[in-house]
């Protein structure tokens, strides 16, 4: 289990009806420079004006541009929902989906997984002849909207930022709930014991005896200590209220991963009363916005699904009244 999704094998993705692939094009780009450069792809529309662009911020995992989990692709749909509808978007593989050494790194912390990598991305397409780079937007789902306000914070040419399941609850204590959960929704797949694990792993987080040498075989997820010194002292949302940037927060009435009750209430007391903050819940959603009925599971994203239509709605009619 990755710390954003469970996936599956991979199987052909179906564009979303939503798409009009004749309304735009795409080349692909290099984001960052030197040996952990990583590919991505710009979907451009189709036109003389100049449009609004979106930079796209996967999740916690190492997670290729498209955000692939099993047989869905949730930032695919999100690019080329848009790009149908006017609005030009970068995405990215992740450093630690190109690179394994990068993913390996005794040191690897979740500002050097994302930040350079999202700064390059605002100025390639703030460059880009076809994009008004005065209106360049970041959109992080989950862990990529997390970090989207310290990104926001250092590039201050972003025009605003659109946050999707953006946690805030601390990761480590995210990670228990969302464990004892699936052991009682999956109880074949969980057993008790990694309910157990994952405990004692979170209560080493929060304890003195975390240092940079602790060993990342004893801290959840594997990760190194270098990014649990980082994550347990960050707050993404005491830094979004420094900016003063517009922002759109959307969550999913169905996440069992980010919820409204440990996470969107967070953003609620701290940006709920700032007109210049929309924040949005579509009720049948899960984590990945792909609408339905019932507790969500992690089967839910081992069938063919696309991120609602209404969610696409929701971002292109606030990106084109969206102002900084």
């Amino acid at each position: 289990m990755s710390h954003d999704a469970m996936t599956a094998p991979v199987s052909d993705w179906v564009p979303p009806s939503y798409t009009e692939p004749s309304r735009f094009a795409e080349h692909d780009v290099t984001v960052g420079t030197g040996p952990l450069a990583v590919s991505g792809t710009v979907s451009v529309p189709n036109g003389p004006a100049a449009c609004p662009g979106v930079v796209l911020l996967a999740g916690g995992g190492q997670f290729d541009r498209d955000a692939t989990s099993g047989p869905n692709k949730p930032l695919k749909d999100l690019a080329w929902g848009l790009a149908s509808r006017g609005i030009a978007v970068l995405r990215f593989d992740k450093a630690t989906f190109a690179h394994g050494d990068f993913a390996a790194a005794p040191d690897l912390t979740m500002t050097r997984e994302y930040l350079p990598y999202a700064v390059d991305a605002i100025g390639l397409l703030r460059r880009h002849p076809a994009v008004d780079a005065e209106r360049v937007f970041v959109l992080g789902h989950s862990m990529g909207g997390k970090i989207a306000p310290r990104i926001a914070a250092v590039e201050s040419s972003v025009a605003g930022l659109v946050i999707m399941a953006g946690d805030v609850q601390p990761m480590h204590h995210a990670a228990v709930r969302v464990i004892t959960y699936l052991a009682a929704m999956v109880p074949d797949l969980v057993p008790p014991s990694t309910v157990e694990i994952f405990g004692r792993q979170a209560a080493l987080v929060d304890s003195a005896d975390l240092t940079s040498s602790t060993p990342a075989a004893e801290l959840p997820f594997g990760l190194p200590a270098s990014y649990w010194l980082e994550l347990r002292d960050y707050d993404p949302v005491a830094i979004a209220t420094g900016l003063r940037k517009p922002m759109l927060i959307l969550q999913g009435g169905r996440d069992y991963q980010v919820t409204v009750d440990d996470d969107l209430t967070r953003w609620r007391a701290g940006l709920g009363d700032r007109p210049e903050v929309d924040i949005r819940v579509h009720d049948a959603d899960d984590h990945l916005f792909f609408p339905g009925t019932g507790p969500s599971t992690p089967a839910d994203y081992e069938r063919p699904q696309h991120v609602d239509p209404a969610v696409i709605g929701d971002i292109v009619e606030w990106v084109g009244r969206a102002r900084a």
